[in-house]
């Protein structure tokens, strides 16, 4: 197509050639090199085998020179006649390696305008498609922007030796900072350590019956991630207004009863103290949405634009609109939109690279066993719920059953599900008059992980 209208794809064959030169000229390049572009990066056909070529030796160890190349190029069956010849040219435009970072920038520029290139065309192919709708084409274009953002490819092999580097580094990273978590805090010690923290991509359900308090520890855990970690977090909530969570956050932060502090019956010392959470809370960087027709679509899109996204927040799943239409059950099952919207969620979270924390109702099964602790069959139109998340954490108060049971505000966060470690149970102590949950002196009971 573009040959026919006479457009010519952004390449350059002299940053491609000088980036190879360098690799044969001096080896000690090559790691570098290969952190900062990689094959599918070259437009022309030989320069990308010959990359490949180098990557794949570099992956195993081997030495690097003309003659080991070209050694390895003829196992591969990408040597061509010309090839010992094609080494010779590449090494002697090359001028000197040293600026070689300079000349991958210029082929990774030109490889974006292309990929950029691409994904106008395929946008602008589905609009002129009969019986698109614009919300959907308007999606897919945000999609792929995003993904040309981040420098990712959706989808796509990658080799296993480039996925070996990341988690050796991933490994080595936690070894160098000890105790150190290797995802987000929760800020509630015990659900860290039997988490790890929430990691890039997962997608953690906290579930409950209603009034148990599952909003409430959303928000200890959205504010107490926004501070440890210093980045934003979103917060979609679609069933309280932007103002309530507010004064939920006021008061779990300056512990003033929440319902003196909605009256404004204040001391001046509570003022104080008022004044002071405000203080600390303007410093974090949390954003909110409360519009309660929210769909999945419209939440990434929002999350897509905020550079320093740290973790998402989702109140909670049932509330949220199918992808289908403006009515959140229109033509589909309730049981199946929700499976629709569940698996949505995990994908988002891959796509962002960050943890969804997504709040879920429980039904009504567990109030009519003896034992009324949540299980994964007790999530609500659960369809798929428990098979997409990463982590299920079910919160149970023996006091939301038996006001005089001996200790009503013993809280328990059961780990129902955990793909990256252990389940069991971690004990909580929750503090009605300022909604807010925090650590239990306990640690884990016989059953606990």
């Amino acid at each position: 197509m573009d040959e026919l209208l006479g457009r010519r794809a952004p390449y350059s064959a002299e940053a491609e050639q000088a980036i190879l030169g360098s690799m044969l000229i001096d080896a000690a390049c090559v790691p570098n090199v290969v952190g900062k572009v990689s094959g599918e990066e070259f437009y022309i056909d030989v320069n990308r085998e010959i990359f490949d070529t180098i990557f794949a030796m570099f992956s195993m160890g081997k030495k690097i020179d003309p003659i080991t190349v070209l050694d390895e190029m003829q196992a591969r069956k990408c040597l061509h006649e010309n090839s010992r010849d094609y080494l010779r040219e590449l090494m002697e435009v090359t001028p000197t390696a040293a600026n070689v970072a300079r000349y991958c920038d210029i082929v990774r520029e030109r490889a974006l305008l292309r990929a950029l290139g691409q994904s106008a065309s395929e946008i602008s192919e589905q609009v002129y498609q009969q019986g698109g709708q614009a919300k959907d084409v308007l999606e897919l274009a945000e999609r792929k922007i995003y993904a040309l953002r981040k420098q990712s490819v959706t989808g796509g092999l990658v080799p296993m030796t480039q996925v070996l580097q990341d988690v050796l580094s991933q490994i080595s990273q936690a070894a160098a900072g000890g105790s150190q978590l290797p995802g987000i805090s929760t800020g509630l010690a015990d659900i860290d350590e039997c988490l790890q923290g929430l990691g890039e991509g997962d997608l953690v359900l906290i579930a409950s019956r209603p009034g148990m308090g599952k909003t409430s520890i959303a928000l200890n855990i959205a504010v107490s991630a926004a501070k440890t970690s210093g980045k934003t977090v979103a917060i979609f909530s679609l069933e309280m207004s932007r103002q309530q969570i507010v004064q939920r956050m006021l008061s779990s932060e300056s512990h003033i009863d929440l319902y003196q502090l909605n009256q404004g019956r204040l001391s001046g010392e509570e003022w104080s103290r008022l004044a002071e959470a405000a203080g600390s809370l303007s410093n974090v960087k949390i954003r909110l949405d409360d519009n309660p027709t929210m769909t999945v679509a419209e939440m990434a899109a929002q999350c897509r634009r905020i550079d320093d996204l740290g973790l998402v927040v989702v109140d909670y799943l049932q509330l949220m609109q199918s992808a289908g239409s403006g009515n959140s059950w229109a033509n589909e099952s309730r049981t199946q939109a929700v499976s629709d919207i569940s698996r949505m969620m995990k994908v988002t979270a891959k796509e962002l690279g960050v943890p969804i924390v997504c709040m879920s109702q429980l039904s009504r099964a567990n109030e009519a066993r003896q034992n009324k602790r949540p299980m994964l069959s007790d999530l609500r139109e659960s369809g798929s719920i428990e098979q997409d998340a990463d982590a299920v954490i079910g919160l149970y108060r023996e006091g939301y059953y038996d006001r005089e049971c001996e200790d009503p505000n013993s809280a328990e966060a059961i780990i129902l599900k955990n793909r990256h470690g252990r389940v069991g149970t971690v004990y909580l102590r929750w503090i009605p008059e300022y909604t807010t949950y925090v650590n239990d002196e306990r640690r884990h009971g016989e059953d606990g992980y």
